[in-house]
């Protein structure tokens, strides 16, 4: 094919530059497919431990609470082979719900400080200081109650968390603070809640 003037300079031009940037834009354009192929790769490896996990959550939520050793078993796979997943965070939970009613509190802490630690969801990991809390106040301690009341939460929990904080505070004889604890559980409270009667109770209390 013969070209004219302007389209032979076009591609002499363009075979100079090639020669300067071709080795370059071939090992930016492979890297880019490589990146492409690794990101695609990651997600579906994300996507099948969401759906495994999913699997193996709902069995354990089917287990008969009685049956601790499938329990733990269970929740145990979750937290190893699928902590990247929200479902481990709820399988700690739910262990731990088990294991302090067949009062072993010892297991039950473990398994929410994992919670509070490594959950993915914001509501997983407050419930589990919440009910973490809840266990210690149960055992007396109370600083160790206060100081995870007063760590940083999912703001949708704030009530129940002052209301637990001010039960600590009265437990300490601090009833001028408690006070503010079950005023300020009050305003957070959802006004129809099944929590907000007992904290008004409780506030009443104190006179």
């Amino acid at each position: 094919m013969a070209y004219d003037l302007e389209e032979q300079e076009q591609l002499d031009e363009f075979k100079a530059w090639w020669k300067q940037n071709g080795k370059m834009v071939s090992t930016l354009l492979i890297s880019l497919l490589v990146a492409y192929v690794a990101y695609q790769g990651w997600h579906y490896y994300q996507n099948k431990q969401a759906v495994e996990a999913s699997t193996q959550y709902q069995e354990l939520t089917v287990t008969d609470e009685k049956d601790l050793k499938t329990i733990q078993a269970k929740s145990a796979a979750l937290m190893e082979k699928y902590s990247g997943t929200p479902y481990a965070g709820r399988a700690a939970l739910f262990a731990a719900k088990a294991n302090y009613q067949a009062s072993d509190a010892k297991s039950a802490k473990a398994q929410l400080e994992w919670a509070a630690k490594n959950a993915k969801e914001t509501s997983v990991s407050a419930l589990a200081n919440l009910q973490l809390a809840n266990i210690l106040t149960e055992e007396k301690d109370f600083d160790g109650a206060l100081k995870l009341l007063n760590a940083p939460h999912d703001a949708g929990f704030d009530g129940l968390f002052a209301d637990l904080k001010g039960d600590v505070l009265v437990s300490l004889g601090k009833n001028a603070e408690a006070k503010a604890a079950y005023e300020l559980a009050l305003a957070k409270l959802e006004p129809q809640g099944r929590f907000r009667a007992l904290t008004q109770q409780k506030l009443e209390a104190l006179g």
